[in-house]
């Protein structure tokens, strides 16, 4: 049974998890406590898989559950020890954390994770293919672009499980909708990762840095004049009610993956790793599947009849819309730093 401990003494315990981790760096890094179990879990037989996903989440949330669900029936029920919500980690401790040996398992999104790792930012590049459908092709559990990223990750000490990509990321504005590159020209736009940061820059406007939660207070007073985001963000934070356009396009597309600490995944014995490597596919196929329902039944009928306007472009539009944030594609290969790699990435993501 899959749980986040109840306030209390456990949340003494995981700060002292958390003080263990930092006091205790080269024990940490090893990724597997001394007195390990048989099958290379933890002391107490725990697998543990965090993230800052909450259960308001409706769409994602049930991707999390699907992926303990996996482990535990491979591995025996309550193995896993889960902790969502950020009760163990936050999402910008969420990697640190992992590679520490805080935890086995994080499940993060990747625009908290391709600033350090930017090869990960091929799949959220804007206006690269025909959208959701085929980034989740590219996505998918031992896709050729799956295996150059853990190709390229596992040196660094994390390794992808499974990929659940997030719908695509529209344009959101309060006062005037945006029907070509320059009415984005001075505007203030939230962005959750700096791919979409850069494509703002690209566009005119000026990307702005801020948690979800502040949101909903600073599209009302104006601080910010829109954002960059998927659906799911709008709906769980009511923000349709303070937005005036949304603009249905490839602004972008990020998604919420599961990490493992491959040294600690090495450490394990094949039994956990082909459990992990099972869940890591029921997550993608099963978490991405519901999400999609969720979107298509919920979240997307729920936005059309309030009084948000959704504009789609045309092919004309969409076109105007590449060519501007062209020079973006141009940024992430340098921040790759390998342009043979980057390029076979974007290939990936482009014929999926």
């Amino acid at each position: 049974m899959h749980h986040s401990s109840p306030p209390g003494n456990s949340d003494l315990s995981r700060r002292g998890l958390l003080g263990l981790a930092a006091a205790v760096p080269l024990l940490a890094a090893a990724g597997c406590a001394p007195g390990a179990s048989d099958r290379g879990l933890r002391p107490d037989g725990a697998l543990r898989v965090s993230s800052y996903i909450t259960p308001g989440y409706d769409d994602l949330y049930p991707g999390l559950l699907a992926f303990n669900d996996a482990l535990d029936q491979r591995l025996g029920a309550g193995v896993v020890d889960f902790f969502d919500s950020g009760s163990l980690l936050n999402a910008e401790q969420l990697v640190p954390g992992m590679l520490r040996g805080v935890t086995d398992v994080g499940i993060q999104t990747s625009s908290y994770v391709s600033t350090s790792f930017p090869i990960l930012g091929a799949a959220e590049l804007p206006f690269v293919n025909d959208g959701f459908e085929q980034l989740r092709r590219a996505l998918a559990p031992e896709s050729p672009l799956e295996n150059l990223m853990n190709e390229h990750l596992r040196p660094q000490g994390i390794m992808n499980l499974g990929a659940m990509p997030c719908t695509l990321q529209w344009l959101f504005t309060v006062d005037r909708p945006v029907e070509k590159p320059e009415d984005l020209h001075g505007l203030r736009i939230r962005t959750a990762g700096h791919v979409e940061g850069q494509t703002i820059k690209a566009l005119g406007g000026s990307p702005v840095s801020m948690s979800s939660g502040e949101l909903y207070e600073a599209l009302e007073r104006g601080t910010i004049d829109g954002m960059v985001s998927y659906l799911g963000t709008v709906v769980s934070r009511g923000l349709e009610d303070v937005l005036g356009y949304a603009m249905q396009a490839h602004f972008g597309g990020y998604s919420v993956d599961a990490y493992a600490n491959t040294r600690w995944y090495a450490d394990t014995s094949p039994e956990v790793q082909e459990a992990l490597l099972e869940a890591g596919r029921v997550y993608a196929e099963i978490g991405t599947e519901k999400q999609l329902e969720v979107y298509e039944e919920s979240y997307l009928p729920g936005v059309e009849e309030s009084g948000l306007e959704i504009i789609r472009y045309d092919e004309a539009q969409v076109d105007r819309f590449r060519d501007a944030t062209a020079g973006v594609v141009d940024w992430w290969r340098s921040t790759v730093g390998d342009d043979e790699l980057a390029d076979r990435a974007l290939s990936y993501v482009k014929e999926a």
